[in-house]
């Protein structure tokens, strides 16, 4: 392949990444402030402000397991003749199968404790009382799943400016 493939692949690699970048912002700072102040029950809101999250966590699938396919397998036997034990292409590929492995553990881990914690309450978040074990849980829980969608949304950018370094074959 020649360097044009590649740069087209990996701009392509960076559009998906951002899109789900751009995905996410929407949501956090657009689409659930609106649901939150729009829907009379917190506990509604919430409910599809979930819902939008899941949806999230299988688009960052699609977007970080897209982006390593595209960058990764056109460079792949390119990379095995190198003597390098630690190059640009290993790094991404690293940081890659962490991106995936947040996305792993957000979505069949975080996500269906929250769902569990959120089942197991009687009532509406709101209105459980401030010192209630059963909505400390749920924070808690809330609270990791928001630091994963962080990392993931750290990841995506520095995955997307990565591909920038990258080796880029022969012109």
């Amino acid at each position: 392949m020649n360097s044009n493939v590649y740069r087209r692949l990996d701009a392509a690699a960076a559009a998906l990444l951002l899109l789900w970048v751009g995905m996410v912002l929407a949501f956090a700072f657009l689409i659930a402030p609106l649901l939150f102040s729009a829907i009379p029950s917190r506990d509604l809101a919430g409910m599809i402000a979930g819902r939008v999250v899941s949806r999230l966590d299988w688009a960052a699938f699609a977007a970080f397991g897209g982006a390593t396919g595209l960058v990764l397998l056109p460079r792949y036997l390119q990379e095995l003749g190198d003597e390098d034990l630690l190059g640009p292409l290993r790094l991404w590929g690293a940081a890659a199968i962490v991106a995936l492995l947040v996305c792993f553990a957000s979505t069949f881990i975080v996500s269906p404790k929250l769902h569990a914690l959120r089942a197991l309450m009687n009532a509406p978040v709101e209105t459980l009382a401030p010192d209630s074990p059963e909505r400390a849980a749920y924070h808690k829980a809330h609270g990791i799943s928001r630091q994963f969608m962080g990392l993931r949304l750290l990841l995506a950018l520095g995955l997307a400016a990565g591909v920038t370094v990258l080796p880029k074959g022969k012109a």
